[in-house]
């Protein structure tokens, strides 16, 4: 069961009943992106009035405030919340989490095996941020910081590498399925308000868990309702975590 919603992330998050989600994992289209896009280190897209590219407008840093306050709001009383992002974003938004209230643990490694953006010491990997909400026992304690294509504990092997030539940024289903399994039940809602693709959803709903996206564009509206509708059967509920409609 899922459901998507066309709109900015906090208004979205504001939207959905008070501590009704087990999980949070998103990926914000954060500041830095446009450094590094104007020299020419990342991906070269479209110019729109809003961003480098034509995909997404970029989330302001001076805005993450309000998204932790929204995200904690949402957020059941026990419970995970994951963010990714770069180095310099990491340093900027973990105090801004943990001002309204959020706990933090550590930054989980996404080795992408693929050499990405740079110019000094050209990025391979990009970072996981894990918060937490009151008390919340992972399933697997044996589990690694490190995301790759090794075999973890569990005997299975993560097919971690960056995605080419796929939505922009989007991430791998099977990194985002271990931080599923990791944070929740089988039934339990996840929730991304920056979902892309949609590639949270897909990892939450091939686990049976239930999930809530929002993004603020029309592309990646159609990309992730075709990608879950595919998966789920085209099992969608409106009314599956709204409250102040």
């Amino acid at each position: 069961m899922f459901d998507l919603w066309q709109m900015d992330a906090v208004t979205f998050l504001q939207r959905l009943r008070a501590e009704s989600v087990a999980c949070i994992i998103t990926d914000p289209a954060y500041e830095s992106l446009e450094k590094h896009r104007a020299v020419g280190t990342t991906t070269r897209l479209k110019h729109s009035k809003a961003s480098s590219n034509d995909w997404f407008p970029i989330f302001k840093n001076e805005r993450f405030p309000g998204f932790f306050e929204a995200c904690y709001a949402v957020l059941a009383k026990n419970s995970h919340m994951y963010m990714y992002c770069d180095d310099e974003t990491a340093y900027v938004v973990k105090p801004m989490a943990e001002a309204v209230g959020f706990k933090y643990w550590k930054r989980l490694v996404w080795d992408k095996l693929k050499i990405g953006m740079g110019y000094h010491y050209r990025a391979r990997v990009e970072y996981i941020l894990f918060f937490e909400k009151g008390k919340r026992k992972l399933h697997n304690l044996g589990m690694p910081d490190i995301f790759d294509l090794k075999e973890d504990p569990e005997g299975y092997v993560l097919e971690c590498a960056r995605i080419l030539n796929g939505y922009p940024t989007e991430k791998p289903v099977a990194v985002s399925e271990k931080l599923v399994l990791q944070s929740t039940e089988p039934g339990e809602l996840v929730c991304d308000p920056f979902m892309g693709s949609g590639s949270v959803g897909e990892a939450a709903l091939k686990h049976g868990r239930t999930f809530i996206g929002g993004d603020i564009t029309e592309a990646s509206m159609q990309r992730a309702r075709k990608r879950l509708n595919d998966i789920s059967g085209g099992k969608t509920d409106k009314q599956l975590s709204l409250g102040n409609t």
